[in-house]
């Protein structure tokens, strides 16, 4: 399916320095903001506190937000979910402060919570059906209603988010070594490494993206980011399958008119399927919520990167490797007319 068809071809190679020069520049400036200023890393990786609570009527979050703020939390989660009544609010850990403290914080926000809501916290105990006694802290408003809910508490230590800050190195180590090992059997070595440069390329400008403006990078954006390359992946392979098929047809073209070409017969099929992702993608944007925000712009910044990496990253790396018709299609031996009898 194509909107359009380019009849010249166009000249993508001759500008392939310039372009080059300006993502080697852009890559050093999000590898410099990653060393100086770091990623905001969200409470999985740090640690901190988990909270789910459900009011009886529609939670006003920003009004938690605020009220979570004031006891000293910087930039709160507090987001919906399932139904508008049920809020899950992540907690870091805040600075000086020792574990018991820590464990204890669930209970101070819940406090405030109820006081915001104009209720007060009671202590309720009860008997299970094993016998056991349970005490939990609940708030009543003056009528002993039950105004905010408590339904799970859970604390996420220090060590477990090292140890999923290296789970998910490992994932991104684990996909890279993939990409090439596929792309060096499918195509060639030369074409596997330039692939892996432009999604290498992808990822860091990503990353500096996040740690410049100190966007919260949580699981989530991990998961984006891995999709990304994944996504940067699809498109190289594309460009260079027809690259392949044009050695074969454009046996009298140079290397450059070939590539040259092969990203312009792609060029429809680029805008119809990135359009596509990319309005999925816009649509989780600006209705997703907080909880699928940072997910959503990073994709957004993946999918541009991508098509802009596959054309004038991949391809020029490729082509200043080395490559040529021989490396895709193996020489036809001429047929010795003697058939191999000696006379």
């Amino acid at each position: 399916m194509e909107f359009f068809r380019i009849k010249k071809d166009i000249p993508f190679m001759r500008h392939a320095l310039v372009f080059n020069v300006v993502s080697a520049l852009t890559f050093v400036a999000a590898v410099f903001f990653l060393f100086h200023k770091g990623l905001h890393l969200s409470i999985e990786f740090k640690g901190g506190t988990v909270m789910e609570v459900k009011y009886p009527h529609a939670a006003n979050i920003e009004q938690i937000r605020k009220t979570v703020s004031a006891l000293g939390y910087e930039q709160p989660e507090v987001t919906g979910f399932g139904t508008a009544r049920d809020v899950m609010l992540r907690l870091p850990i805040v600075q000086g402060a020792s574990s018991k403290e820590a464990s204890e914080a669930s209970g101070r926000v819940f406090e405030a919570l109820c006081k915001a809501d104009g209720g007060q916290t009671k202590r309720l105990e009860s008997v299970s059906e094993k016998g056991e006694q349970i005490a939990k802290t609940a708030c009543v408003d003056a009528a002993g209603a039950e105004t905010v809910h408590l339904n799970k508490v859970e604390f996420v230590g220090p060590q477990v988010g090292d140890e999923l800050a290296q789970n998910g190195l490992n994932a991104l180590i684990m996909v890279i070594v993939g990409v090439m090992i596929y792309l060096a059997a499918r195509f060639e070595w030369k074409y596997a490494v330039a692939a892996i440069i432009a999604n290498l390329h992808d990822v860091v400008i990503i990353l500096g993206f996040f740690a410049y403006f100190q966007w919260e990078f949580s699981l989530t954006v991990l998961a984006a980011v891995l999709a990304v390359l994944g996504y940067s992946v699809n498109e190289s392979v594309v460009i260079f399958d027809r690259i392949r098929e044009n050695f074969r047809k454009q046996r009298k073209a140079s290397v450059h008119e070939v590539i040259d070409n092969a990203i312009t017969s792609t060029i429809s099929r680029t805008i119809i399927t990135h359009g596509c992702t990319q309005m999925m993608v816009l649509s989780m944007l600006l209705f997703g919520g907080p909880t699928l925000h940072y997910f959503a712009v990073a994709l957004t910044i993946g999918i541009c990167f991508g098509i802009y990496s596959s054309v004038f990253v991949a391809a020029a790396v490729a082509m200043w490797l080395g490559v040529k018709r021989e490396d895709l299609i193996k020489p036809v031996k001429e047929k010795d007319e003697t058939d191999g009898a000696v006379v």
